[in-house]
């Protein structure tokens, strides 16, 4: 069996990794570790989990052993997806440089330019970086890649998914040609296997796992779920992970659970913690301190359960993570495969645990064909069990969709609702006011001509109750003039009668809408019916 002490390394390097509590190297490691001594190219393909960090890192530092860096000019370079990995490849320095007077710097996002620019300015032998912070400083003119001896790219694949690949190319580009590389990735898409035919020089390849293959210390688990109701579905499914974290007890220590999306992220976060368990949320939306404090409470035990999105999937070295938990069925079926290698690591056993709804039954396909296994069914505990009306942010949904068919119900249609019962003034109010006398006027039961006119003058009385000669002089010149020459005089004349009761000259007559003549010779739409008593 292969010993590090067999892999001629650096004595200083031998004396950390014992201190650090390993003897014997992972297959990687032991593949790895000799060419990348020698100067060549390695591509490295291997399951996550299997410590490709150790077989870029110890190679590295025993090379970088002599030598002195210069201002700006870092002497290699490790380029990382996400700044979590950034992190963890720097802390893997920090073990293994213990007896080595090497210098390193972090660019990641989420810290002080100032910071980063004042150790560049030193002179670093081992610059850490994800791509777009490195292009930031290189582009600030803070930094130049001409003098890196060793590029490592880690976790190829997963920068093929973020979009970095352009960013990688332009960075191999500013670096010397005579470089030495090391790549890594878990897989290899054709766009990963595009770019290390270009730029690498016949790369000694070492694969020691199968392609996108799950550990077989990893117990794998799925749960078909259909929701009762659709508009349920997703709190329902929160109470299934609940459930699920229940029935594993004391055997789930801690465990991880993912998402798919940032908002699923907070939301599981916010359930899981009304229900009494200790989580916490990790996605890239959220500020670089509070992604640290929330990893490192998981590491040392503080927090018990890690809800976090993809960001979280990809080389975080946590070995005592007991349980993984995919709340959703990842879209990328590769992402399934670094998922649950959060779990089962260094050649301990591990559960990972998936939920599948219905509309994941493609994505869930994929996975078992790029694993090239059957997932076990496991049945569902809450089979059969009532459940609960509502449940966190989906309870206020569910109020605000009951009281918009509540008072949709209400209105109902203007012919179908009956008359309130209980309102008897409404429908008193409602009948005709003449079938009522009135009150304070009691009803006079004289004819109507015996009524007295007290209010209008006795010649305004209607024209049938008087001869025509016994007209006043003035009206009956009045009624033998021409209309036209009646002017305002007459129309006055008619205004007044009608504001005394409409008992003037047009008495008893429909009093509906007239026309009003306006000429012979006038377009017809103008000659429009208007209503006389609007007129005027």
């Amino acid at each position: 069996m292969t010993k590090f002490s067999d892999l001629k390394l650096d004595p200083k390097v031998l004396k950390a990794i014992e201190d650090a509590g390993y003897e014997t190297p992972t297959p990687i490691q032991a593949g790895a570790i000799p060419p990348a001594l020698e100067g060549r190219d390695v591509l490295g393909i291997a399951q996550t989990g299997t410590g490709k960090t150790a077989s870029f890192t110890l190679p590295m530092i025993t090379l970088l052993a002599k030598g002195r860096a210069r201002a700006r000019m870092p002497r290699s370079l490790v380029l990382c997806p996400t700044r979590e990995l950034a992190a963890q490849v720097a802390e893997n320095f920090d073990t293994y440089t213990k007896y080595h007077k090497l210098t390193k710097a972090l660019l990641i996002g989420g810290v002080s330019f100032k910071e980063q620019e004042q150790l560049i300015d030193r002179g670093v032998d081992v610059l850490i970086a994800t791509p777009g912070r490195l292009l930031d400083h290189f582009e600030r003119g803070k930094l130049l890649l001409t003098g890196v001896q060793i590029m490592v790219v880690d976790e190829a694949d997963r920068m093929l998914d973020m979009g970095f690949i352009p960013d990688i190319e332009r960075i191999f580009s500013l670096t010397p040609f005579t470089r030495q590389t090391l790549f890594f990735s878990a897989t290899m898409a054709p766009e990963i296997e595009r770019i290390t035919n270009t730029f690498l020089s016949a790369p000694e390849r070492i694969e020691v796992a199968r392609q996108a293959s799950a550990s077989t210390t990893i117990t794998q688990g799925v749960v078909m779920f259909k929701a009762s109701r659709k508009d349920k579905e997703a709190s329902e499914k929160r109470q299934l992970l609940r459930t699920l974290i229940d029935a594993e007890g004391e055997k789930c220590k801690n465990a991880i659970i993912f998402c798919n999306r940032k908002t699923d992220v907070d939301i599981v976060a916010k359930s899981l913690k009304k229900y009494g368990y200790d989580a916490a949320p990790i996605h890239g939306d959220l500020e670089q301190s509070q992604r640290m404090r929330t990893l490192d409470g998981f590491r040392d035990g503080t927090l018990r359960f890690l809800v976090a999105s993809d960001v979280a999937a990809r080389g975080l070295d946590i070995p005592n993570v007991s349980h993984v938990f995919n709340f959703d069925v990842p879209s990328h079926a590769e992402d399934y495969v670094h998922r649950i290698g959060r779990t089962g690591r260094a050649g301990r056993t591990g559960t990972a645990i998936m939920i599948c709804t219905g509309r994941d039954d493609k994505n869930f396909a994929d996975v078992e064909r790029l694993i090239q296994t059957e997932i076990p069914r496991l049945d569902n505990p809450l089979q059969g069990v009532i459940l609960p009306d509502s449940d966190d942010e989906a309870e206020g949904e569910t109020r605000q969709s009951s009281s918009r068919s509540r008072s949709r119900g209400g209105r109902g249609r203007s012919g179908d609702k009956p008359a309130p019962k209980d309102k008897p003034e409404e429908a008193k109010a409602e009948a005709p006011r003449e079938d009522k006398p009135r009150e304070d006027r009691p009803r006079d039961e004289r004819p109507r001509d015996e009524r007295p006119r007290d209010d209008r003058p006795r010649e305004d009385k209607p024209r049938e109750d008087r001869p025509r000669d016994a007209k006043p002089r003035e009206e009956r010149a009045r009624d033998n003039k021409p209309r036209e020459d009646r002017g305002a005089e007459g129309r006055s004349d008619e205004r007044r009668d009608r504001s005394r009761g409409g008992q003037g000259r047009d008495s008893g007559r429909d009093n509906g809408p007239k026309v009003v003549g306006m000429g012979d010779h006038l377009p017809s739409f103008i000659a429009l019916s208007f209503d006389e008593r609007r007129t005027g």
